[in-house]
């Protein structure tokens, strides 16, 4: 089923007899195979409503992520927090949606400045699995209401509700960038240095460790400014090691940190941990595996060899561990009883027939 308007999809889901796997894009294929009909979002696409103006989008669905970037682009505009494409590490063909990206809450390194994928959104349109129209938040920031609905519904996995179309705020795009980079630590000998950054009134805008490159911390703004705050951190990081201040690659490194670029096309099976940057390093030593960093020490992700529960390896810390690619049970973090209540009552609520992506987040 490929529905091409609203209207088409709220039908598809109040008819459905069964299970319905919901697709976008088809670039993040997490968790085990899921069972039941495939709805596609792709035909939903569009911008409905830009105003460069007032720093506002409103965009169908199934929307390519390429294409609303190249739109505001043209305007010196950004979406604040970064979306990365996951298709090439996870082995997944397709295009990047925008609704694929707010169903799993993507949000590249630019997090640690501009927050989360639900932290720039104002508003969305799904369908619920009563086959409902359900409209929350507003499409400009001055009529934003019941905004705590609007972030349930990113990183639900389709498990909520379909949606048909979101909201952004937007952000002017940067006129200049600088990576320092600090090629002799090991990736937990990034992790202080990171936090050293992040901490220091430098306002930094990404802060991670790849392998190969070494530790990266980010600044962007006006020209003047950029120069000034990447010559002040190379001061404070100067005890941790040579400090380079990249100019020319540095978007280029950043979208290889946000993509997991020396992991693709790797064997083996691919965990995402969210952890406490103070608890990284230990982590990273338990595990014993490849890594790399993004949100200064705060997202690991790993390549482990085939079969090895690295959630297990990883021992005890305050987070949630994701199998990416691979297969078997458990590829989401099991969640404590209560919230796994919570959890259960909200989809009850949203899907009483229980038939968008069943299973996706089990």
């Amino acid at each position: 089923m490929r529905p091409e308007t609203e209207a088409q999809l709220a039908e598809a889901i109040r008819d459905a007899d069964g299970p319905l796997q919901i697709v976008g894009g088809g670039t993040r294929p997490v968790g085990a195979a899921l069972d039941g009909a495939v709805l596609e979002t792709g035909a939903l696409r569009g911008i409905t409503l830009y105003e460069p103006g007032a720093l506002t989008l409103v965009v169908r669905a199934g929307t390519p992520l390429a294409e609303v970037e190249a739109a505001i682009a043209a305007e010196g505009q950004r979406l604040p927090f970064e979306p990365v494409r996951w298709g090439p590490v996870l082995g997944a063909a397709g295009d990047s949606t925008v609704g694929g990206v707010v169903a799993a809450n993507v949000s590249g390194p630019r997090r640690v400045q501009a927050g989360a994928c639900r932290d720039s959104l104002i508003g969305v349109r799904y369908v619920d699995g009563t086959g409902t129209v359900v409209k929350n938040g507003g499409r400009v920031m001055k009529n934003v209401t019941g905004y705590d609905l609007v972030k349930l519904l990113a990183g639900s996995w389709g498990t909520l509700g379909v949606l048909s179309e979101v909201s952004f705020k937007l952000l002017p795009a940067a006129g200049a960038q600088a990576t320092l980079i600090l090629p002799g630590l090991t990736a937990a000998e990034a992790v202080p240095a990171l936090t050293a950054a992040l901490g220091s009134p430098y306002d930094v805008s990404g802060a991670g460790w790849l392998p190969g490159v070494g530790a990266m911390i980010r600044v962007e703004g006006l020209a003047e400014s950029v120069d000034y705050r990447a010559g002040r951190l190379a001061v404070l990081l100067a005890r941790f090691g040579r400090v380079v201040d990249e100019r020319d690659g540095s978007a280029a490194l950043w979208r290889d940190l946000g993509e997991v670029a020396p992991f693709q096309g790797a064997t083996g099976d691919l965990w995402r941990f969210s952890v406490k940057p103070s608890q990284a390093p230990s982590v990273i030593a338990r595990l014993g595996y490849p890594v790399v960093l993004d949100w200064g020490g705060g997202l690991i992700w790993a390549l482990v060899p085939e079969g090895v529960d690295a959630r297990a390896r990883a021992g005890a810390f305050t987070g949630h561990a994701t199998r990416m690619r691979g297969q078997g049970p458990g590829a989401f973090h099991p969640e404590p009883a209560p919230i796994a209540a919570l959890s259960a009552g909200l989809r009850a609520k949203f899907d009483p027939r229980g038939i968008l992506n069943p299973g996706r987040m089990g």
